[in-house]
């Protein structure tokens, strides 16, 4: 399909980031000494994702850019960090349409979106999307989400999908299932460490 122009050509990379440093609190120690169940949440909120977000926004500062998550707390402070805006369950369908409005107009070119943005049929398209967290790795998310980007472009151009995941994390364990099957749908999937992901023209992996 994509060959046909059906939909937009998409490469996947994850991106592996170590916790965030601080001197208030040590998100490693914090997670070493977490009960199992907790240990998913920790890794996926990492604060040290935000400074990647960040950099991403400015590398495609003019593209129509989509940022996901999975957890409130986490997308709350990206949002006041960035500035930018942000469309949870509890936003208003008045509210919602006009930011759809001005993201499709190009007058918002960043949106941040919790899981309701999975299932939005009115979801405007983007040619970059962000995922900050998941659901363990669940395969109708993954194609949910990365379906967001698959609408063909105008251009031709293609689509960006970035998914960051903490490093040496049970984050690392759900990353596997994502790269199983996106790769088994025949999509490039690149593993890149954090230092890695903003030099020129990384070597991937092909499905």
């Amino acid at each position: 399909m994509e060959d046909r122009g059906w939909i937009a050509e998409a490469t996947c990379t994850e991106v592996r980031v170590a916790f965030a440093k601080s001197t208030e609190r040590d998100e490693r120690m914090e997670y070493a000494v977490a009960e199992w169940r907790d240990k998913y949440r920790l890794a996926s909120e990492n604060p040290a994702k935000d400074a990647i977000v960040e950099r991403l926004l400015r590398r495609f500062a003019g593209e129509r850019v989509l940022i996901i998550g999975q957890y409130l707390k986490q997308l709350r402070r990206l949002a006041k960090q960035l500035n930018v805006p942000l469309i949870t369950g509890a936003t208003g369908s008045a509210e919602r349409e006009e930011l759809y409005g001005k993201f499709r107009a190009g007058e918002v070119r960043h949106l941040i979106l919790s899981k309701v943005g999975n299932f939005a049929i009115d979801l405007p398209d983007a040619n970059v999307l962000i995922q900050v967290s998941g659901t363990f790795g669940s395969r109708q998310e993954e194609a949910q989400r990365l379906g967001r980007v698959l609408r063909p472009k105008a251009n031709g151009e293609g689509a960006h999908f970035y998914t960051l995941v903490t490093r040496n994390t049970r984050e690392e364990d759900f990353a596997e299932h994502r790269k199983m099957f996106l790769t088994g749908q025949g999509y490039s999937y690149a593993i890149l460490d954090e230092s890695q992901l903003f030099e020129p023209e990384p070597m991937r992996e092909t499905g």
